[in-house]
């Protein structure tokens, strides 16, 4: 039963808060205290009463009546205030008629709720903590535990982000098809950056954190479906499934990394790629073949389509990554496709390539850098060299499984 309603839970209160949000006139907070309020009576009642037919429908009446409640309770100040002479501000929210025509392009509240959560006033792990808060229905709990962060600092941020989009008075809204790019890029970061810390958790003891991903995937897929004419959506959706097929190959049975070359590919997820090749080609029939996420897309499909590692595709994988350089500088795109071109040209190409890097502050504590380093004088026969690169990588990693898997590169770097 618990289980049931932990489910319950996340599935129906991202349309609850963004429903009622959209009623209160984008008051997100006020929203999801009643929404809260709707739950505590529901886990009081059903256990007793039983559940619903349709426990959604029922959450969203329960609901939508405490959102009038709230407003007709304002408008009653209102007009106290108006017959006392004195002027109320700013004025009281008027009771909005609970219809669907909602005066912009697309009309879906849970599609305003996710803009606004991934609003760009808001930093980076703000839109994060918000996202999953609000729209993947996780407590703070769940979230502080997914990043190894106390309660209390997840708690402040989402505090925080909230007090922001009141003060910053950020209309609870999609925006125009002007502002609409803009603002979609921040949306797709903020999903992105879940993913990736539930594909390769940044720290602790698990190589993944699988709730992420799926959360990520569903809000991607969610989007997907009501932005269906952007190319970059399509593409951050293709790149989700195509890397989240290979998750059960990317661990062994007693919880150990697997990397790529080493992985079982028939326990990839096959259907799961023929949805991210779908993905794909949408998001390339809307002329996005040089959207990052779309190019990053087309690497994992490289991939994907290599049922043997030794059959990968890797100067497909380096061109691609040269057009990904150009389109979206970056020096960790760049040490990507160091990578790239030493298994499609060799470790001597790529090792002249790897120099500048070796120099960028930016990516001195960046652990990868390491790795490749190792890498590459493994395979130019610089044994010691390679160990020290390893160990040192090793040293500044945070994740505990990976830690494991480059001090066994140190001890045996070939």
């Amino acid at each position: 039963m618990q289980q049931r309603l932990d489910t319950l839970w996340r599935m129906e209160s991202p349309a609850l808060i963004a429903r009622v949000a959209r009623m209160l006139g984008g008051d997100i907070g006020r929203a999801e205290e009643l929404v809260q309020d709707c739950w505590l009576v529901a886990l009081e009642r059903w256990p007793a009463e039983g559940m619903p037919d349709n426990p959604g429908a029922w959450l969203m009446t329960a609901a939508r009546n405490r959102a009038i409640d709230v407003l007709r309770q304002h408008q009653r100040v209102a007009e106290q205030h108006a017959r006392w002479g004195e002027v109320l501000h700013p004025a009281a929210p008027v009771a909005p008629d609970d219809s669907d025509a909602l005066g912009d392009d697309i009309g879906d509240d849970l599609l305003r709720l996710m803009f606004v959560a991934c609003h760009p006033v808001l930093p980076a792990d703000a839109r994060v903590a918000l996202t999953l808060r609000l729209l993947g229905g996780l407590s703070t709990q769940e979230i502080a535990r997914a990043f190894l962060l106390p309660e209390p600092t997840i708690a402040q941020r989402i505090v925080r982000a909230k007090r922001t989009l009141a003060q910053k008075q950020v209309p609870f809204e999609v925006p125009r098809e002007a502002a609409l790019r803009e603002r979609l890029q921040s949306v797709l970061e903020a999903i992105y950056l879940v993913f990736n810390e539930g594909y390769a958790a940044s720290a602790g003891d698990d190589w993944m954190r699988p709730a992420l991903c799926e959360e990520a995937l569903r809000l991607g897929r969610v989007l997907a479906q009501r932005l269906p004419l952007q190319a970059a959506v399509h593409g951050l959706l293709a790149l989700m499934e195509l890397q989240a097929s290979r998750s059960a190959a990317r661990v062994d049975a007693t919880g150990h990394a697997v990397l790529l070359d080493q992985q079982d590919r028939a326990r990839w997820d096959w259907l799961q790629i023929g949805r991210g090749r779908a993905s794909l080609q949408a998001a390339l029939q809307l002329g996005g073949d040089d959207e990052p996420y779309v190019l990053q897309a087309g690497i994992a499909e490289c991939h994907a389509q290599a049922r043997e590692a030794a059959r990968t595709d890797w100067s497909r994988i380096a061109a691609l990554y040269a057009r990904l350089l150009e389109v979206q500088p970056s020096p960790v795109i760049a040490l990507n496709a160091v990578v790239a071109v030493s298994r499609a040209e060799g470790p001597f190409v790529a090792w002249a390539r790897l120099q500048p890097l070796l120099q960028d502050p930016r990516l001195q504590g960046h652990a990868p850098l390491w790795v490749v380093r190792g890498e590459l004088l493994s395979r130019l026969g610089r044994t010691e060299d390679a160990r020290q690169a390893f160990a040192h990588a090793a040293a500044l990693t945070t994740n505990g499984r990976e830690r494991e898997v480059l001090l066994e590169r140190a001890r045996d770097p070939g």
